[in-house]
């Protein structure tokens, strides 16, 4: 029987530079993408070019998970989606809980590219009263000294951080009292947090001066 993951072998996270896990997910997406449109099979260099890279970068990044594809074939998409989900970890559901439902929270719970990549929002807490026990787009939202019964209760391992600056520490910590070991921070704010905890930063003005940048200086570009 053919597989497009010949060999694999077991990587450690910190071996793996994050330029190549950040790469894996365009991957996948581009992959799911290419499925959706009826494509059985694809590329490195199909790969490559949708995303603006070479096909050699393809092989590289996947080289550090296994052997991957056939000759005369290349990747089979829907193997290959197995694949990278596996070494992601979205082979499996997430059960996710937000802390802060403000405007970005709320947008948050709204955004349903979460449950189709296997993350499943349950809950939200919040420290305003006059939100708490009501429910955004089905999710109920907890006042904050809830979250230790809601994570133990629910099984919740991921967070997600949509508070102030001023404010997103004290919730990182919450949630790491509470169990959670993995947390995704949306404020503007590098969180100091233990070790045994992994944490992702999103900071949107930081990725708009990226974008300013690329912009403002592609003029002097040979």
């Amino acid at each position: 029987m053919s597989n497009s993951r010949r060999k694999s072998e077991p990587v450690d996270p910190k071996e793996v530079p994050k330029a190549v896990v950040s790469r894996l997910s365009l991957y996948l997406r581009e992959l799911q993408h290419l499925l959706a449109a009826g494509h059985a099979t694809t590329s490195s260099g199909r790969l490559g070019r949708q995303l603006g890279f070479t096909d050699a970068q393809v092989r590289r990044d996947l080289a550090y998970f296994g052997h991957f594809g056939q000759p005369g074939v290349g990747y089979r998409c829907g193997e290959l989606i197995a694949a990278i989900r596996s070494i992601l970890g979205t082979d499996r559901r997430w059960r996710v809980v937000i802390v802060g439902v403000g405007n970005l929270g709320r947008a948050l719970i709204g955004y349903k590219g979460f449950g189709s990549q296997g993350f499943n929002i349950v809950a939200a807490v919040d420290v305003d009263p006059s939100i708490t026990g009501r429910e955004v787009e089905g999710v109920p939202v907890y006042p904050l000294d809830q979250l230790d019964s809601i994570v133990r209760e629910q099984g919740v391992e991921l967070g997600l951080v949509a508070v102030p600056a001023a404010t997103a520490q004290k919730a990182a910590d919450s949630l790491v009292t509470a169990g959670v070991t993995g947390i995704l921070n949306f404020a503007p704010v590098t969180l100091n947090l233990p070790d045994d905890v992994s944490h992702v930063g999103v900071d949107l003005a930081t990725e708009l001066e990226q974008l300013c940048f690329s912009v403002a200086n592609r003029g002097s570009q040979p």
